[in-house]
Parts: C-alpha cells; structure tokens; sequence
C-alpha cells in the first residue's frame, strides 16, 4: 500500500491495465473458472468488524486499494458479458516462507537479526488478520474447484452470499478471522527468534488501517476449510526458513 503512493503508475499498469489484457484472453479462451487475487485493503474506511464480502467497499484509503477494487469491478462486467465464471479471493495479511521481502514479519526479523530497530506503525496499535500461506494455498485450491454458477447462491442459515444477481461471479474472504494484535505479532517473533525487538514507534502511515478482521463464512460454507494455522507455529515456520536461506549471507545471530 506505501509503496502504491510513491509509484502509483505501477499500480495503474499492473492492476488495471495488465488486467484488462487478461480479461481479454479469458473472453477469448472461456476458461472454467478464473480466480483473482483481491484484497482486505479494498474494505478501506468501512468501519464493520467483522469484514463481511457483502459490506461497503466503496471508500479506498490507498491507490494499491482503488486498483483493486477496480479489477473486481472489471472482472464482474466480464463475467455479466461474457459468462466467464470468477471468484475474487480478498487476501487478508499472508506471511510464511517465500514471502514478499517488503511484507513485516520479513522486514522485523531481518532488522532484528541485524540488531537494528523495526518500525512499529500506528504506535503499534493496530491488528492484523494474519494468514499463513500454506492455508491460504489450501483455501485457493479447493476453491478454484468450486466456480460460481449464476443463480446458484450458496445457502446457509445466516449467511449471505456475495453471488452476483446477473452474472457468474462472487467475492470470498480468504483469512483467518482472527485479528492479532501488531505488539502480541512482535512478541511472537521475539520468542521465535531468541531477542528482543528495539522498536521505534511511529505514526500511522497514510493509506493504511487499523485492523482488519475477516468473516470466513463464505469460504467455510463453499470448501468446509477455513485457516488453521497457529501464529505461533507459523511464525516459527517461517523463522526457520529464514535463518536456513539468509544466516549464510552473515545474518548476526544470537542465542
């Protein structure tokens, strides 16, 4: 999201324009059932927790949010058009090894590992729905396998469904439904890693929020699977992962 406000014609290239050429080769191609990778950031200002896929979202707090979005509103206008079936996956917070190197959990136990200071956005008052990769995989797989049928809502007692009324399209959360606290996140990490953080706190950063927080209501109802991955374990996870691809290149390590 930063990043997006610095660069914000990459975010217009890729999440818009590149899009837009995929979206044309699958009214070319029709394939069985196109998957994308949306966001929690799209929710932006919308103040009901938990974050539910039929809530308002029409309030982006970052250009990163607004592209997005966009490719959701573009992906339902093909999926009217040309019948492509498509779920949007809103991604919420996914760490775990192989992760994006600008993502926190990476950033805190390199500069930890270095001895050096993490920054601690929002004065370290803020919440994050962490999703350990290997479950958001399992989340995706099984339902890439479930395409949306138009006229076909899923039913359960309570639920509403984001199935589109004129088209094959719907929007599913895919994170843990359980907020953790940004300074219980560092302790966390503090265990795994053996030190404690220097932490220098810091204003929130524009474009960001202070908690997100997903319903899996939806992705439970269609797949029976919802995150299962302890953060501990998935931190420690990943933790392992990093000394054994980074300590080589003369990570400091103690303890």
């Amino acid at each position: 999201m930063r990043y997006s406000i610095d660069a914000p014609e990459t975010y217009i290239d890729s999440n818009l324009k590149a899009f837009g050429s995929i979206l044309e080769m699958c009214r070319r191609q029709r394939p069985q059932h196109l998957t994308l990778a949306s966001t929690s950031s799209v929710y932006g200002a919308n103040e009901a927790i938990p974050f539910r896929e039929a809530d308002k979202a029409d309030e982006p707090v970052s250009l990163y949010a607004a592209t997005r979005k966009g490719m959701e509103a573009m992906a339902h206008s093909y999926a009217h058009l040309y019948g492509i079936p498509t779920t949007a996956f809103r991604f919420f917070t996914v760490y775990g090894p192989w992760g994006r190197p600008d993502m926190a959990l990476f950033k805190f136990e390199r500069a930890m590992l270095q001895d050096r200071p993490i920054d601690v956005y929002g004065q370290g008052k803020m919440a994050r729905d962490f999703t350990y990769i290997d479950d958001l995989v399992e989340g995706s797989v099984r339902l890439s396998e479930v395409p949306p049928v138009a006229g076909e809502p899923v039913e359960r007692a309570g639920l509403v469904d984001t199935l589109s009324p004129i088209g094959p399209y719907r929007v599913v959360n895919a994170g843990g439904g359980q907020p953790i606290a940004l300074m219980d996140f560092i302790s966390t990490i503090e265990r795994c890693l053996g030190r404690e953080a220097r932490l220098n706190m810091m204003d929130m950063q524009p474009g960001d929020v202070p908690q997100t927080y997903a319903d899996p209501a939806v992705l439970d109802a269609l797949t029976g699977y919802v995150s299962q991955t302890d953060l501990a374990k998935g931190v420690a996870a990943f933790t392992r992962w990093y000394l054994e691809e980074y300590a080589p290149q003369g990570v400091s390590q103690k303890g």
